[in-house]
């Protein structure tokens, strides 16, 4: 009796203990399950307020990379300097893109870049800044100036800190046309650019500002001289060694002082072909500035240019320079000559305005130059 009574009172407690392991067993794993799907799959409210948050956070991430999209196009499209780092391949291949999109998603107001290749100071420039006052946003300027040149104007000039990366020019060189494919480089880089002219620290324009943009920016062509001189300082300077890529029949002469377009000015920093070829061969007595723009254009773009510069000088005395005017000769009557005793072919058409710029005037001329434009040149 009393065995049957231990064997009942040790069997229930058996099973009372396997239902209680049993039961923390059931307890432990429903926790686990619970955990879980609370872990990775939140309540209703939590998933609600973790969609409005993700939304918000990337309507802001949005918001923040069209933001980023658009300072980056306004730096693409009109650097805000032209100070940068890139030598002189890095900047003619940046130069030389061309978007295929022609229709520009923006508005855009075409601008003439004023090229300066100058080795210092320019002693002209109050002038300019009479010429170019009231007409911001209208041009923009870039100056060459020796590589040690470090004077800088007064920050309410025109010209401050307005000088590019440059290098050292020698006359008769190739870094002479080095130096004007670096200016256009620099000034393509900003897209609202679409005319370029060259200038020197000897150029002063013959009109105001508002004509001169009007007649460049309503041409069809550009301006750059290019022409057949059959003389020694034209073909004489031909090299035979040129030959296939340029033939005599290419060779063309022609003003170094140059106005183009946006399409011609990236055919010339883009230009691979010819450019190695004139800087191997054409050297002193041939001379590159002279030779190399009207070459090319006439070898491939002849229908690019009006065959003529807007820029005036007089070669009468003969030598390798035109004459220099100084003080004494700069009159009324002097300029009005320029101004108007020419005539050429403008869109078409026969126009009595020929030559916009006129070279080369010693800095003493500032001070009657000062005093004759206002009433003749239209400015100041």
């Amino acid at each position: 009796m009393s065995f049957h009574v231990v064997t009942t009172i040790v069997f229930t407690l058996s099973i009372s203990f396997f239902v209680l392991l049993l039961g923390l067993f059931i307890n432990d794993q429903f926790k686990k399950i619970v955990i879980y799907e609370d872990f990775y799959l939140p309540h209703q409210s939590p998933i609600y307020n973790v969609s409005i948050s993700t939304h918000l956070i990337c309507n802001s991430s949005s918001s923040n990379s069209s933001s980023n999209r658009s300072m980056e196009l306004n730096d693409w499209l009109s650097p805000k300097g032209v100070w940068h780092s890139m030598n002189d391949e890095e900047l003619m291949w940046r130069a030389s893109m061309v978007p295929e999109i022609k229709k520009y998603p923006f508005n855009r107001t075409p601008r003439v870049a004023f090229l300066f290749l100058t080795r210092g100071r320019l002693p002209l420039a109050p002038l300019w800044e009479m010429f170019f006052k009231g007409h911001e946003g209208l041009f923009s300027i870039y100056i060459h100036t020796s590589p040690d040149f470090n004077y800088e104007p007064p920050p309410l000039s025109v010209f401050y800190k307005r000088r590019i990366p440059s290098q050292a020019v020698q006359w008769g060189r190739s870094t002479m046309i080095d130096a004007e494919r670096r200016l256009l480089a620099n000034a393509l880089l900003d897209i609202s650019n679409q005319r370029f002219i060259l200038l020197s620290e000897s150029c002063i324009p013959l009109f105001n500002f508002t004509t001169i943009y009007t007649f460049l920016t309503n041409s069809d062509q550009s301006f750059l001289g290019s022409f057949d001189d059959p003389r020694n300082t034209g073909r004489g300077r031909y090299n035979k060694r040129m030959y296939p890529n340029i033939t005599l029949s290419d060779w063309r002469k022609g003003s170094q002082w140059f106005e183009v377009h946006r399409e011609l000015a990236v055919t010339i920093v883009s230009d691979v072909t010819y450019y190695p070829v004139f800087k191997k061969y054409c050297v002193p007595p041939c001379y590159m500035d002279e030779h190399y723009l009207p070459t090319l254009v006439n070898k491939v773009c002849p229908k690019l240019t009006s065959n003529w510069s807007v820029t005036w000088a007089d070669w009468s005395a003969g030598g390798s320079h035109p004459m220099t005017f100084s003080k004494k000769d700069v009159t009324e009557e002097f300029l009005k000559s320029v101004r108007s005793e020419f005539n050429c072919s403008y869109n078409g058409k026969m126009s009595s305005i020929c030559f916009l710029f006129g070279r080369k005037l010693h800095p003493n001329t500032l001070q009657p130059l000062l005093r004759i434009a206002p009433k003749l040149l239209g400015f100041g």
